[in-house]
């Protein structure tokens, strides 16, 4: 039973109801996730980074359902980031599901509405609501949110294992061109010269301004100071907040270091021994503790080292990216040019996008390939990512890596990513395939 609820909060309940179904909804550039978004009694949470998109995301999906022939009237949703909701408590939230049933008995007759909940973790004990709603049956929750607490171990514990995670990140490069109103080719590997000018100039320019939405199309100083604004609310809502971190400087120290330093080796033993030789107060435990605080809210993303070892996988350091190649620059004070780093942030962005497993190998003699990937349908590929491979001594190296690891993963598709076709080394052996990232990123984007 609903518990006894406000009249003002009744009503600004029923207005968000009114105001869900009343309209054309949204129109956005059309995102794509890989794998399956939604299953039957899951409750289906879209995740990610902050200002991703994922309330645009939503939007798309009621859209969708909406072309296939959903009522309007079956597709409610409510974003209870409102001041008005403050007090809002998870028993008071059935009220919309009887007014909703009120207003269209027909709905619940049928048993096909779908729920949309935006900034529901705002409620407190809305898991409760949830588990209620699908327990009864018959309708689709879609759940988004910027908290950490809707990050995955989180939901998973409160849903009792009827979550579904759908992650989202910013722009592809396909979507960026989709957003920009440039065509996609429909084959980047088989471009007139024009077309592979046009689609280099763009990539460059995609890695530089990277793919949060509202960063698009802003001058460069723009755009940096919105991105800094991301990361501050990022570390103090989704970090500081939610967790109750005290050592705050630690924190944008290790901010600092990890996304002006992508995708660089990252040990804690070494950043703990360099902040204690500058006089600060942390412990190892801390360290761990805010770098596994940076993965949960997508602000930094890590990789491990490959091995069967558990032990030789935690004393060896991992490798740490910036969710966006564009929050690179906005942090790297070396000066240096960050062509080489932001490929292999985008590259690896793109793998968590596709819901690969990844992994980094160093082989016996010493050699480093930057991923070991493995795919949903047990294929797996090692790849290299070069932003110039055309100097014959680096080409060397690069290929030398990637034939040794290919020895150790014998059914590895080998793969060298280079940022142009000139980029590309002037010999390459059988068995290794040499292409421009834009065109391995281009390989499977259409959206049906």
């Amino acid at each position: 039973m609903t518990r006894a609820i406000p009249r003002e909060l009744k009503e600004a309940l029923t207005e968000k109801l009114a105001e869900s179904l009343a309209g054309p909804l949204p129109e956005a550039t059309p995102r794509r996730v890989y794998g399956t978004v939604a299953l039957p009694g899951k409750v289906s949470a879209v995740i990610g980074m902050r200002r991703a998109g994922k309330t645009t995301f939503l939007h798309q999906l009621r859209r969708e359902r909406l072309e296939r022939g959903t009522p309007r009237e079956h597709l409610p949703y409510v974003n209870f980031e409102d001041e008005r909701f403050a007090g809002l408590e998870a028993g008071q939230l059935g009220f919309l599901v009887e007014e909703h049933g009120r207003r269209f008995p027909e709905a619940r007759a049928r048993a096909t509405v779908t729920w949309c909940f935006d900034e529901i973790q705002v409620v407190p004990g809305w898991e409760r609501f949830v588990r209620r709603l699908l327990d009864a049956g018959g309708c689709e929750v879609i759940v988004t949110g910027s908290s950490a607490a809707l990050l995955s171990r989180e939901i998973a514990t409160a849903l009792r294992g009827r979550a579904w995670e759908v992650p989202l990140y910013p722009f592809s490069f396909a979507e960026a061109l989709r957003h920009r109103g440039q065509a996609l080719p429909a084959d980047s590997a088989f471009l007139t010269g024009e077309e592979r000018a046009r689609i280099e100039r763009a990539f460059a320019d995609w890695l530089v301004t990277g793919g949060f939405p509202e960063a698009q199309g802003l001058d460069g100083a723009a755009r940096r100071q919105l991105l800094r604004d991301y990361v501050d609310v990022a570390m103090l809502r989704d970090v500081v907040e939610r967790h109750g971190v005290s050592n705050v400087t630690g924190l944008r120290w290790l901010v600092r270091h990890l996304l002006g330093n992508a995708a660089a080796h990252f040990s804690v033993e070494k950043f703990y021994a360099a902040l204690k030789s500058q006089g600060m107060a942390i412990s190892k435990d801390t360290v761990h503790q805010l770098l596994a605080h940076l993965d949960d809210c997508f602000l930094v993303r890590l990789v491990w080292m490959e091995s069967a070892s558990e032990r030789q996988r935690m004393v060896n350091p991992r490798k740490a990216y910036p969710v966006d190649s564009a929050l690179i620059a906005v942090f790297d004070r070396s000066g240096r040019a960050n062509s080489g780093h932001a490929l292999e942030t985008a590259v690896m962005i793109e793998l968590e996008r596709r819901r690969c497993a990844v992994t980094y190998v160093r082989t016996p003699a010493g050699y480093e390939v930057d991923f070991l990937v493995r795919g949903a349908e047990g294929e797996m590929d090692l790849i290299q990512v070069c932003a110039d491979a055309s100097d014959p001594a680096t080409a060397e190296r690069e290929l030398r890596a990637l034939a040794e690891a290919g020895q150790i993963y014998p059914g590895a598709r080998l793969r060298l990513l280079t940022l142009t076709r000139d980029g590309a080394p002037a010999e390459v052996p059988s068995g290794i395939l040499v292409q421009p990232a834009y065109e391995w990123l281009l390989e499977i984007v259409k959206i049906d």
